[in-house]
């Protein structure tokens, strides 16, 4: 019989979120396992409570305590699942650490994973939101991942066309509560090529005096950038960038190219255009400024930081501040990436 995870009563989540925002749960259980899971959700007093996934909590913003039970995924484990002429495929437990599974995929020599290096989060968090960065989606990558429904327990592959990918969405981030994943398979690339499509990457290799960079090369080149633009959540309260990059049809994107000539933009495939959000708030003059205990950060408009003793409702304020202002400026609305809890 698979031993369940003892619970913690009235649980302090707030160093949980690397916001470092104050929430408690009623109830908190550590899951190593997703034999742990199947057994809870056979369990009699299962189904009346509410609950709650956390992985790493760097997309999580607290505005008040959790009236249910907090499912800390804790599920580990890395492997070389198959590999063929073409590629390697790689799964990891959902609770391991998304840069330190980035790392060692590519200190196996199975690079695809290296543009998205240096992300916060778990493993099992990153197609629930389908990170991206500097060119790359994990979506590009992914393979299937495992879950198991809270509901009843029940355990399920996911394809990357049940998952139903977006920019910064999934079936999971549509669903929310309704399925925990255990673990996550890569498809990394044996005929691998540098994925270069920002200036900003492109500019920090150049710096380097690298032309042809090696995976290890591009990886250290992003951890680089983002270490420079980005605050430490040990350090200062954060969740990353807080604001999607807002797209826009053609019309529109001419609209604003008109006027703002200087503004980025990035052509979609479908033949909208991205804005970047970072530049549109700190156009609106938001960089670098507070609203109560809650900033815009000085090096990267696209982050808010807890400058100390901040709430969820100061989050709150302040992102509804700065969408506020760049929809007054630009007339483009821009939406939050983290989920408000």
């Amino acid at each position: 019989m698979t031993a369940l995870p003892l619970p913690v009563a009235d649980a302090d989540l707030t160093p949980l979120n690397t916001f470092g925002l104050p929430a408690r749960a009623r109830r908190l259980l550590v899951l190593t396992s997703a034999d742990q899971l199947r057994a809870l959700a056979a369990s009699p007093e299962w189904a009346l409570a509410p609950r709650l996934v956390l992985g790493g909590g760097s997309n999580l913003i607290f505005t008040g305590d959790f009236a249910g039970t907090v499912l800390k995924v804790e599920v580990g484990g890395r492997r070389l699942m198959a590999e063929d002429e073409d590629v390697w495929i790689v799964e990891a437990g959902a609770g391991e650490n998304w840069h330190d599974f980035v790392r060692w995929t590519l200190a196996q020599g199975w690079p695809g994973l290296e543009n998205l290096s240096l992300i916060p989060g778990t493993v099992g968090a990153a197609p629930i939101q389908n990170i991206g960065a500097y060119g790359l989606e994990m979506a590009e990558r992914f393979e299937s991942l495992d879950a198991v429904e809270l509901a009843t327990g029940a355990a399920r592959v996911f394809t990357a066309a049940d998952c139903a990918f977006g920019y910064r969405d999934s079936v999971f981030k549509r669903n929310p509560g309704r399925w925990l994943v255990t673990a996550v398979r890569f498809r990394l690339p044996r005929r691998w090529a540098p994925v270069m499509r920002y200036a900003e990457l492109a500019r920090e290799l150049e710096a380097q005096g690298i032309s042809s960079p090696t995976p290890l090369q591009l990886s250290d080149a992003v951890i680089a950038i983002r270490r420079r633009k980005l605050p430490d959540p040990a350090l200062i309260g954060n969740a990353g960038s807080f604001f999607k990059n807002p797209v826009v049809d053609v019309a529109t994107h001419a609209r604003l190219a008109a006027a703002h000539p200087g503004m980025p933009s990035y052509p979609q495939a479908d033949g909208s255009v991205k804005l970047a959000a970072g530049w549109l708030i700190e156009q609106a003059g938001w960089k670098g400024r507070d609203l109560g205990p809650v900033g815009c950060f000085e090096r990267q408009a696209l982050v808010l930081v807890n400058r100390g003793g901040a709430s969820g409702a100061d989050v709150r304020r302040i992102a509804a501040a700065i969408q506020a202002e760049v929809l007054a400026r630009f007339g483009v609305g821009i939406e939050p990436e983290p989920v408000f809890v």
